[in-house]
């Protein structure tokens, strides 16, 4: 059940991810649509869409890995699924704290 909630959570994320590299910021906290410029918002949109994109294919990934596992009986899917998935959301973050870091001069 675990990894059909994360295949979900993944397909939103990437779903929100297409939604901000489109131009659209609403689904950010109101801090950062404040602070942001004008002209930077389609940069930080598609920088954080980027991010949000790296951090839904990593739970994707992460859930198909963990039904393979439990499918075969092997663990190592699950191991590297966590990996993966480690690896993604270190990614995605990295490049949304990157463009609230750039963009708004902050990430709070």
């Amino acid at each position: 059940m675990e990894s059909i909630l994360s295949v979900l959570l993944g397909l939103v994320c990437i779903g929100i991810g297409i939604s901000n590299r489109r131009g659209n910021i609403s689904t950010l906290h109101s801090y950062h649509r404040k602070r942001v410029a004008e002209e930077d918002r389609a940069p930080f949109g598609k920088l954080v869409g980027l991010g949000m994109i790296l951090v839904g294919i990593a739970l994707m990934l992460m859930g198909g890995l963990s039904l393979l596992a439990t499918a075969r009986q092997e663990s190592l899917y699950q191991t590297v699924g966590t990996i993966l998935l480690a690896l993604g959301l270190a990614a995605g973050l990295g490049i949304c704290f990157y463009a609230m870091k750039k963009y708004n001069k902050g990430i709070f």
